[in-house]
């Protein structure tokens, strides 16, 4: 007998008892009180793990399994779609090109970018306490320039995926590798850790969300051997963003609950789930992923709001500025181009073989890499290369190197816009806060008034007014964390201090909003390195202890920042731009890259599958039925951050 008919008998059971009951008092007598009608609560039975799956989707790569699995199934998180009517243009995502880049100022940024980067490598002693002579690029072109590609073998044995049978859509590495002469249309249904809704084909919520299901039913069903039929036995874990869209993460609840048809689910925050894969209690977690680098200070598997920071700018990145570097070396692949997915494919290998970050790898250095395209001969060639291998990672702590223009490069905290489907949430919350607290002032005014000498009334509306204005202005604290693209910022008490400066809060309403405005945007437009980012999120947190159990445990997690020599090159930029309060403070700091020996990249999930087997995550769990009758509501009652 399976769980969910244990399940069912039990509650069969239970219901013949109940009206056996009813009937007994029918006969004494007894009158029950008219109460609305609830949903039961759901059995509190020992749930099985692995009728629990895991889902963590991130922008180029979806890990999913079951939390019994050892490691998750990883691939990419693409789609290609037929077409639905013959002739219809072709369509295709972009994988390293992006918004910004081909603005006038773009080459002259990258240009500055790379002669702050040249002076940080000189600055910085080798090991032996020598600086590093630095290599220039035309010392690799001459050389890189006359080497012609060696025929490993006539054919590549690689093919395009077989599309001759016309199947509806392929998913992962079938997508990747589908022919652009085909009739299909190629998606990443995440960019930047949010959904990919944009103005071009396939740029709908409805469509995005489509792809969605469409990718995590076939891996389901053909990875994990699980039946679309039996996901009413299983229940799933959610990995989401810290900063998160919450009209998006609504959605996507309701595709997997109504649509995939999963029992439960819970929804957890990224950063969390990596301190509980890691086993560390509090961390300040840096997460470099492809396209977007998150940092979060964590404490007790509690994310803290104001810590959190998501920085537009990841690996793919570094890949393509690993290209331009390459190309003023003279790279010798002279058909890359980054507008072909299979290039994009052996830019990203080359970065992962080649680029470190340990300054005492020197001088010009001899490499080779093989081409294996569909019909094409698989080629051998050699390069040359110098300080490019250092330089573009250095691009995570420099990123003006990147040539990004005019795009919003830097996320804080949004407060909610509010859902109709939630009229009780914050903003009711607040709303009614102030009545209670205008009311409790009146009545105290009265007092104050029906005693001699009491307060006046000017005085007493007076202080009114500056609550209330207070409440509106306040830029720390109040409200919960995450949602909307739009809407007035949240920000913790260091952040508006340092940001807005404080005590300024009796300005006019409308000046003080127009000023934060400003502030914010020009915050924004600005790109913070990697190591400036881990120490604002620090300065976050509201207490001393705090930070220095942040500046103690700096948890990198992630695959966009696993070259060699990161962990030192990180904690030495760390230590050298922390406050000089906190250097006497702090015992030691320390930055983990390879907690327990396990891959960086599979740690949030793996964090999932922990939060899987915990009991305090019972009552997180949301129902089905619940989500039906109740919606986002739920969210907020349940999840284990600040909805």
């Amino acid at each position: 007998m399976t769980q969910a008919e244990k399940e069912q008998d039990n509650g069969k059971e239970k219901e013949k008892e109940r009206d056996k009951e009813k009937e007994k008092e029918q006969q004494r007598g007894v009158k029950r009180p008219i109460a609305p009608p609830v949903i039961p609560d759901p059995l509190q039975e020992q749930i099985q793990s692995n009728f629990i799956v895991v889902i963590h989707p991130g922008s180029r790569t979806l890990r999913i399994g079951r939390a019994t699995d050892n490691l998750p199934v990883t691939l990419p998180h693409v789609i290609a779609r037929r077409h639905k009517q013959t002739g219809q243009p072709r369509y295709e995502d972009a994988w390293l090109l992006r918004d910004g880049l081909n603005k006038t100022e773009s080459n002259d940024q990258r240009q500055n970018g790379l002669k702050m980067v040249d002076q940080a490598i000189w600055s910085k002693k080798m090991s032996n306490g020598v600086r590093r002579t630095p290599v220039s690029a035309e010392q690799a072109r001459a050389y890189n320039c006359q080497i012609r590609p060696a025929v490993l073998d006539s054919s590549s044995r690689v093919k395009w995926s077989n599309t001759a049978h016309q199947p509806p859509h392929l998913v992962g590495e079938e997508a990747l590798y589908v022919n652009p002469s085909d009739s299909y249309n190629i998606h990443w249904p995440i960019v930047r850790g949010q959904l990919n809704v944009h103005a071009g084909t396939g740029g709908s919520l409805t469509a995005v969300l489509a792809d969605l299901e469409t990718i995590w039913s076939h891996v389901i069903q053909k990875q994990l051997e699980i039946p679309l039929k039996d996901l009413k036995y299983y229940r799933c874990i959610l990995l989401v963003p810290d900063i998160y869209n919450r009209q998006h993460i609504k959605e996507v609840v309701n595709m997997l609950l109504l649509n995939m048809g999963f029992s439960a689910i819970i929804v957890h925050q990224e950063s969390v789930c990596a301190t509980f894969g890691s086993g560390l209690s509090s961390a300040c977690v840096v997460d470099v992923g492809d396209q977007k680098s998150s940092l979060c200070c964590v404490e007790d598997g509690v994310s803290h709001r104001n810590s959190r920071l998501c920085l537009a700018y990841g690996g793919s990145d570094v890949t393509r500025t690993f290209f331009w570097l390459l190309q003023r070396a003279g790279f010798p692949y002279r058909d890359c181009q980054l507008s072909s997915r299979l290039n994009c494919q052996l830019l990203q290998h080359l970065k992962e073989t080649f680029c470190h970050l340990n300054q005492d790898i020197s001088g010009l250095q001899d490499h080779e890499f093989q081409t294996r395209l569909p019909e094409a001969p698989a080629l051998l060639y050699q390069v040359r290369l110098g300080d490019e291998k250092l330089q573009a990672p250095m691009g995570l702590f420099y990123p003006t190197t990147f040539g990004i223009v005019g795009q919003k490069m830097t996320s804080l905290q949004y407060r909610s816009q509010g859902d109709s489907e939630d009229p009780h949430d914050e903003h009711y919350l607040m709303a009614t806060q102030s009545k209670q607290d205008q009311s409790s002032k009146s009545a105290a005014d009265r007092k104050g008034l029906s005693r001699p000498g009491g307060g006046l009334d000017g005085e007493m509306s007076g202080q009114g007014g500056v609550g209330e204005l207070s409440d509106l202005t306040r830029g720390c604290g109040g409200g919960s964390g995450g949602g909307g693209m739009k809407g007035e910022m949240e920000f913790g008490p260091a952040q508006g201090e340092c940001l807005m400066g404080a005590g300024e809060v009796e300005e006019p309403l409308s000046a003080h909003l127009s000023r934060k405005t400003a502030i914010m945007s020009q915050f924004e437009s600005k790109a913070l390195g990697l190591d400036k980012a881990v120490l604002h999120s620090i300065d976050c947190c509201a207490s001393d202890e705090t930070k220095r159990k942040m500046y103690s445990s700096i948890l990198v997690v992630g695959g966009g920042l696993m070259f060699q020599g990161a962990q030192e090159f990180l904690l030495h930029r760390i230590i050298n731009k922390m406050p000089p309060s906190f250097r006497r403070l702090v015992d030691n700091v320390e930055v983990i890259t390879r907690p327990k020996d396990m891959d960086p990249r599979l740690i949030s999930w793996k964090g999932g599958a922990v939060l899987a087997c915990l009991d305090t995550t019972q009552e997180m769990w949301i129902h089905q039925r619940e989500w039906q009758r109740f919606g986002v509501r739920m969210l907020r009652e349940r999840a284990a951050f600040v909805w």
